[in-house]
């Protein structure tokens, strides 16, 4: 028998995943609580008792678009970065994405997790410029991603993901290298 706490736990994940595709879809703007609670099959009631609001869902949904590192090195850890973004569409990112020039806070949640992922970039360039460059990173990650999942020029949005890291890597690799 399933706890109440595993219950609760359950439904709350659920309604995240079905927020997290909606807002990808629609933004914030255009998704609704109704939207969210049908996707996850649970009354709207019940999306309102955990997230008490849509921003906040919205938040709770973006928390964690930048994963925290696997590598301390910030080349291996760029790429590994890019090749999870380009092989499946990061639904969390393109929510944040699709809502930053309509929503504010969608601005202000994107601005706060690319400061996050700049700054683990910079503690591994040995740089007088390390923040510029860890800027430029997630720039040319934020580019490349935001390119292939929603505008998908044809060349991009059909390259083999392995393809795009080869011709990337001396880029990224001039950007982390020492100088």
């Amino acid at each position: 028998m399933i706890s109440k706490s595993e219950r609760g736990r359950r439904s709350r994940d659920r309604i995240l995943d079905a927020a997290r595709e909606i807002f990808a879809e629609r933004g914030y703007e255009r998704t609704t609580i109704r939207a969210v609670a049908a996707a996850a099959a649970v009354d709207p009631a019940l999306v309102m008792q955990h997230f008490g609001s849509k921003q906040q869902l919205f938040t709770a949904c973006v928390r964690d678009a930048v994963p925290a590192p696997e590598s301390r090195d910030p080349l291996e850890y760029a790429l590994d970065m890019l090749s999870t973004r380009l092989e499946k569409e990061p639904t969390t990112s393109l929510a944040l994405l699709r809502s930053m020039l309509t929503h504010p806070e969608a601005t202000d949640e994107l601005r706060r997790a690319l400061e996050e992922q700049q700054a683990r970039f910079a503690t591994g360039i040995d740089a007088p410029d390390r923040n510029l460059r860890a800027d430029l990173i997630g720039a040319l990650i934020l580019g490349v991603v935001l390119n292939r999942h929603l505008l998908r020029p044809s060349a991009l949005a059909g390259a083999d993901p392995e393809q795009i890291l080869d011709i990337l890597r001396p880029c990224l690799r001039e950007l982390t290298g020492p100088r």
